[in-house]
């Protein structure tokens, strides 16, 4: 049996946030839809956009590695999505529906620079100077846009919430 080593480890991650980004590749239309805010909107459609970016270069890494890219059902961006789907549904016409959508983005973005940090240092650590390159490229784009929905948050969305 193969030894479950920081290189297994690694795979596994990506594995996971390679599932989890295509999931919110698909989640992300449905929340610009459910969005009242204009602002909110395009910051969502401006993510959705950013997100296949995103998927290609977890591509290009699994290629670097000589492996396939294949997701693995990833529970916690299911349970952070599924979040977000009942705000919709229980908040839709309501004031303070797209400052519960803005919420659920922010859980997926603090979900996903959490893994995408961890990558980095460990793609780092393994001599993985591409994939880390690549990595944060999209750590930094994560922390944009989180920084992005705050200003959203902040300046426009609570207030409207009443």
């Amino acid at each position: 049996m193969p030894t479950k080593d920081l290189n297994a480890l690694f795979l596994d991650t990506l594995k996971d946030i390679y599932y989890a980004e295509k999931q919110i590749y698909k989640s992300l239309p449905k929340m610009a839809k459910a969005a009242a805010s204009e602002q909110l909107r395009a910051a969502f459609e401006k993510h959705h956009d950013e997100t296949e970016g995103q998927i290609e270069r977890l591509e290009k890494i699994f290629e670097l590695l000589g492996k396939p890219a294949r997701g693995k059902k990833c529970d916690a961006i299911e349970g952070i999505l599924d979040e977000g789907k009942e705000i919709i549904e229980e908040y839709e016409d309501e004031p303070a529906l797209d400052a519960g959508l803005l919420a659920a983005a922010q859980a997926v973005e603090h979900y996903e620079i959490s893994r995408y940090g961890t990558l980095k240092s460990w793609a780092t650590k393994l001599g993985m100077k591409d994939a880390a390159m690549l990595l944060d490229q999209t750590l930094t784009e994560e922390k944009k846009t989180d920084e992005a929905l705050t200003e959203i948050a902040d300046n426009a969305v609570n207030a409207e919430a009443g």
